[in-house]
């Protein structure tokens, strides 16, 4: 195997990991109408369910990602692992709705390290040109991980029960760690390996680590629209049975939105390849997403469910393309070193947002449906934008 493929290979394995942390993530999301039945619950209850993961998430974010920076990628990426897993195990045994938040905040503070474990590898194996196109191909996992949450998750579900699917999944991620073990020994990073000595308290002093989190903010907030409320969206809009709504058409969008991640990385990997400087290119893809984004407008106004799946699936795959340059340039602006701390950062804006978010849009649906989340989440990313080229792109489009 050559030292490429052995590299390549060890993302692929972390690509797994994200995927596992995504499956554990979205089966609530899958599983949503059957959880509101048994423990009748409102759509806002559900938004405060979600809102309850993003807020421990958000704030273990940062020591996450300063652990990792400390311990090492596999130690961190290890324990993480395994406390998620278990955390999944566990909401198939709850019985209120307590046990449900309980479960759900021991998972938050788990996968808050998931994507900074993901972009210090990414920093460690991959050269600056590869890297969005490396957070591309993460999102192959991300998608993966939100296809099986309705498609298998939903098959056990229906055929086992739903305590029975959150023990499957989380069981599952008990097999990734002695699967890197064996990857990490064929690869030598790029980066720094180890432990290191940590972030640097002079990025919190830093305008660009800020505004890296307010546009992120702004930008996932369409993503997390259409990983958390498409099975919701589709049975309430259009009367589908959560079966029917979760095997026919909510696992297409993740799809899709892979390939955005795969598609924004390779664009950006061709300017960069063709010398434009790093951070210009990335921004050109931001902003063209950003642009293509605002059709999320469209989605609750199309006449049936099909369309309405090839609406979402052009939200989510702009969404991904953007977002996939979005997590690379902290690895462009703070080095393979303090990565993981630097996405922790990110990762704790994104976490915050949603403690709002997911209520807010869980009761704008109980009142008024879709519309009104859709056509002010479309603009979202667009402005995300404008923070970027105000603080960091201005000078690096200059210099292209």
């Amino acid at each position: 195997m050559t030292p490429v493929s052995a590299r390549w290979l060890a993302l692929g394995v972390f690509t797994l990991y994200t995927a596992l942390n995504y499956l554990d993530r979205q089966t609530l999301a899958a599983l949503t109408p059957q959880l509101r039945a048994e423990f009748r619950l409102s759509n806002e209850d559900i938004g405060w369910l979600h809102s309850a993961f993003y807020a421990v998430y958000a704030v273990c974010a940062p020591f996450a990602g300063w652990w990792i920076d400390r311990a090492g990628l596999t130690a961190g990426a290890a324990f993480t692992i395994v406390l998620w897993s278990l955390a999944s195990v566990a909401t198939g045994w709850v019985e209120s709705f307590q046990g449900l938040v309980f479960c759900r905040l021991l998972l938050g503070a788990a996968e808050a390290g998931g994507i900074p474990a993901f972009g210090k590898a990414a920093a460690m194996y991959l050269p600056p040109s590869e890297r969005a196109l490396g957070l591309g191909v993460n999102q192959l996992g991300l998608s993966a991980g939100s296809m099986l949450a309705p498609l298998l998750a939903g098959w056990i579900a229906a055929t086992y029960g739903w305590r029975a699917a959150f023990v499957a999944v989380g069981v599952a991620g008990l097999f990734w760690v002695p699967l890197w073990r064996v990857a990490q020994r064929n690869a030598t990073p790029l980066g720094l390996a180890g432990r290191t000595g940590g972030a640097s308290l002079a990025m919190l002093r830093d305008g660009r680590f800020w505004a890296l989190i307010a546009a992120n903010v702004l930008v996932m907030t369409v993503y997390s629209l259409w990983t958390n409320w498409t099975t919701v969206f589709l049975v309430q809009r259009y009367g589908l049975s959560q079966w029917d709504a979760n095997q026919s058409y909510a696992w297409i969008p993740p799809l899709c939105a892979a390939g955005g991640g795969i598609f924004g990385g390779w664009v950006s990997m061709r300017a960069i390849r063709a010398g434009v400087p790093v951070v210009a290119a990335r921004g050109r893809v931001i902003l063209l997403g950003a642009i293509a984004v605002l059709l999320t407008i469209a989605v609750p106004y199309m006449p049936g469910p099909v369309a309405a799946t090839a609406m979402v699936s052009v939200s989510f795959f702009c969404t991904v393309a953007v977002s996939a340059n979005l997590y690379a340039l902290p690895q462009d602006l703070f080095g393979p070193e303090r990565t993981a701390f630097a996405v922790s950062g990110i990762t704790c804006g994104y976490g915050l947002m949603l403690v709002l978010y997911s209520p807010w849009v869980g009761r704008l649906v109980d009142q008024y449906g879709f519309v009104p989340v859709c056509q002010v989440s479309a603009f979202l990313p667009l402005l995300g934008w404008v923070v970027l080229r105000l603080t960091m792109l201005r000078g690096a489009e200059g210099a292209a």
